[in-house]
């Protein structure tokens, strides 16, 4: 709190031509619908096949279809985030419902999120008011972790959940006890607003009693592969979902005052920038954060010129990896982003910053 009036930060943003800014600003109820119905659709079918193949005993068939499940779940975190910025759809009952299902799913505390993450906006990899992203970060490739990734994530980690801490955590925010409540923040998160925390505290009991409701639902039907498959599903083959939201912080710049040095944009095949709900498009995002998910790419292509060439996953896999090794002996060591050499642009003698 005290650091919300103390640390000014004057981030540079890239000239966007003020017309087309203003439509990209717009929310859309049918895009927002497509990316929501067509997510929890992807995870209703490979649930329901999942569910007729394990009924019929094909296993192997039962092991492909889970995987895939859990994959789709995974991502679950996407929805959550863009609902939390409340840009997804112009009818903002269609973002309060549609944010409580996904949170709800997703193992999810959206109203602590929603109080944390405005600190991450506000104060990017400046680690005395963000705690979301705390740099350095590891992007592991032990074998272990990525057993877990590949199967079932019990501990967790970067990026990912696992059953252990994420119970743990709901249990205790649930008690109403907030020494980690989300990532590296602790008590000092609610300092001062107790209704906040009060909110939070609902919300983590809602959760727990939605979980035990279909976990009992499901053994006193004679199913309990259900439980699996509604409230397990997210911690569940969660191996695409880090690869693909490692990149876009790790490495990178902590204390800076331009986005372009410390959040990365990547680019994905299109069926991974959906379940991601495009925050592969994450500069953007960090530099105009009211822009819906959905238009971050024409974004892009507006801003192209003052933005650094977007990597390919594999090469900010690279990039991380190596800066990580440099870091083990140069510990303050980060990734410095080239940045484009400025250019004159007579189209946007207009813009807005």
């Amino acid at each position: 709190r005290e650091v919300s009036k103390s640390l000014q930060i004057r981030w540079y943003r890239c000239p966007v031509d003020k017309k087309l800014f203003r439509e990209l600003m717009l929310p859309r109820d049918g895009k927002g619908l497509f990316l929501a119905l067509g997510h929890l659709g992807l995870w209703a079918v490979t649930g329901s096949i999942a569910f007729l193949l394990f009924s019929y005993q094909i296993w192997w068939g039962f092991a492909i279809a889970l995987f895939a499940h859990g994959t789709i779940a995974a991502f679950f975190t996407a929805p959550h985030h863009e609902l939390c910025h409340q840009t997804v759809f112009k009818s903002k009952w269609l973002n309060a419902v549609f944010l409580r299902i996904f949170a709800l799913l997703g193992w999810s505390n959206y109203e602590i999120y929603q109080f944390s993450h405005n600190y991450h906006h506000r104060f990017t990899l400046h680690p005395e008011g963000d705690r979301e992203e705390v740099m350095p970060a590891t992007p592991s490739l032990r074998a272990f972790y990525i057993f877990q990734l590949f199967t079932v994530n019990i501990f967790g980690g970067y990026q990912t959940k696992g059953i252990v801490p994420t119970l743990h955590n709901f249990i205790n925010i649930a008690a109403n006890r907030f020494d980690n409540p989300y990532n590296s923040w602790g008590e000092e998160l609610y300092e001062g607003y107790d209704e906040h925390r009060r909110k939070a505290t609902m919300w983590a009991r809602t959760t727990l009693l939605f979980h035990a409701f279909v976990i009992g639902g499901a053994f006193a039907i004679g199913h309990p592969i259900l439980a699996v498959l509604i409230s397990g599903s997210t911690f569940i083959a969660s191996w695409w979902r880090y690869f693909v939201g490692v990149p876009m912080h790790c490495g990178l710049k902590s204390n800076d005052s331009d986005f372009r040095k410390s959040v990365r944009t990547i680019t994905l095949d299109p069926l991974s920038e959906f379940l991601y709900w495009h925050m592969n498009w994450h500069l953007e995002h960090h530099m105009f954060a009211g822009v819906p998910c959905y238009n971050l790419k024409a974004l892009h292509h507006a801003t192209a010129h003052d933005m650094p060439e977007p990597r390919t996953l594999i090469g900010a896999w690279k990039e991380m990896r190596d800066t990580w090794k440099r870091q083990q002996t140069e510990p303050d060591y980060a990734f410095d982003t080239p940045l484009p050499s400025p250019t004159p642009n007579p189209a946007l003698e207009e813009a807005v910053n």
